[in-house]
């Protein structure tokens, strides 16, 4: 569960569980008489939820195909784009396959068909859509919206001395709280999980809208950065230090971030993390494990002129490799937004979905706390990253993270890069 919706992005709302196939046998009557099968890759189902939702999709695409088997490859996800790109080289491709929004599935558009006229009457229904577009086309429909919110601990706070009611809003509030953790408590201020380098990408969009101004932030959005200016190598700077200042849990390097890393937030290791929205290491899940004590805070001011954004996009959605099944494709990404299906599993899996008329049935405050942020959010800005800078970038930030690297090094290297 390497880079959920992320790029991540991570993002994810299904996980491996590794090269399994099953099939939905051809229906019976009803329908129209169109037969064949539709081959669908994506990396399984996580849990009961899961399955439940994938059940609910297949259902409203056979209400459609009565007579179209669909075969879905389940492959693990610590292999899946490597696998995917195999396939597809040796003519063995699906007809669809599961992408991560954002560098996952904008790398790869020279291998998609454009949906843009297909899916067009689905744009005021629902948000997200920046991560599956490029060059002003379509490519898949968002499924559920992922991001970065920062989840913390209120009776960790409250030990330290610390107002949990009020968390902080500033870098100097945050830095102080930290000192206050680890100075009266026995925990870190952060759960971090470095082992796959994605430390880095959840600490760049989580706190992005606090550094750069809005101009900057929607240049880079637009692929107008740059690495060694002011506000970018700050970032880098803020990651270093944080380290150095021991905001983190010992071995982060070596810590996988999924799940080992939320599991010392969920454990009540530490006092903050920055987590997910959908999928995994999200409020549902934090909630099982703390309740009451859960809280949600948006990113912090870190510069003036900025304005605070929860870094959020769309998560996952599937796009299509095999344009002579079209028509069947697109219904299969239609089936995957079904209002319905979507709905059952926003409750059920703890998914922010990208369905803007679907309400968040809960009260589990930090959920409701994160939908009013929605409506101003901004996309993550690691996932404007080409994949190769985003390989770089990992591998940095595990080195910063130990001082191996100069922060004026790294920010040389990426901007490299970049061209």
């Amino acid at each position: 569960m390497a880079t959920a919706a992320l790029g991540l992005g991570v993002a994810l709302v299904l996980t491996g569980c590794g090269g399994a196939a099953t099939s939905t046998p051809s229906a019976s009557g009803g329908g129209d008489e169109e037969s064949g099968k539709l081959v669908v890759w994506n990396w399984g189902s996580a849990d009961e939820a899961a399955t439940a939702f994938e059940e609910d999709v297949l259902a409203a695409f056979n209400e459609k195909h009565p007579n179209v088997e669909v075969e879905i490859v389940s492959q693990p996800f610590d292999q899946y784009y490597t696998l995917l790109g195999t396939a597809i080289e040796s003519g063995t491709g699906p007809d669809l396959a599961l992408f991560n929004g954002g560098t996952q599935l904008k790398s790869r558009v020279d291998m998609l068909t454009p949906v843009t006229e297909e899916l067009a009457d689905l744009e005021e229904t629902l948000a997200g859509w920046p991560a599956f577009q490029a060059d002003g086309e379509t490519y898949s429909a968002p499924m559920f919206l992922q991001g970065f919110p920062i989840y913390f601990n209120k009776a960790i706070f409250e030990a330290a001395g610390l107002d949990a009611d009020n968390p902080p809003t500033t870098w100097e509030d945050l830095t102080a709280a930290c000192d206050a953790i680890l100075a009266e408590t026995d925990k870190s201020c952060f759960a971090l999980g470095n082992k796959e380098g994605l430390g880095i990408e959840f600490f760049l969009s989580g706190f992005a809208s606090g550094l750069f101004t809005p101009e900057e932030y929607d240049a880079w959005i637009d692929g107008d950065r740059d690495w060694t200016s002011e506000h970018a190598t700050q970032a880098l700077q803020l990651w270093q230090d944080t380290s150095e200042q021991g905001w983190y849990n010992d071995g982060a390097n070596s810590t996988a971030m999924f799940n080992d890393s939320f599991d010392l937030f969920s454990a009540g290791e530490a006092a903050m993390v920055i987590g997910l929205t959908s999928g995994i290491a999200h409020w549902k899940q934090f909630d099982e494990f703390l309740g009451k004590d859960l809280g949600f805070m948006m990113p912090v001011t870190v510069n003036d002129g900025t304005t605070l954004a929860l870094p959020v996009e769309g998560g996952i959605g599937y796009g299509v490799l095999n344009p002579d099944k079209l028509d069947l494709a697109v219904d299969w990404i239609r089936s995957t937004v079904d209002h319905d299906a979507l709905a059952a599993y926003s409750l059920a899996g703890g998914q922010i979905t990208s369905d803007t008329t679907i309400e968040l049935d809960t009260d589990i405050q930090s959920a409701q706390d994160i939908v009013s942020e929605l409506p101003e959010s901004k996309p993550l800005l690691h996932t404007a990253l080409s994949g190769e800078t985003l390989d770089l970038l990992h591998r940095l930030g595990q080195q910063l993270l130990i001082g191996e690297v100069t922060v004026e090094d790294a920010a040389s290297q990426l901007a490299d890069s970049e061209g």
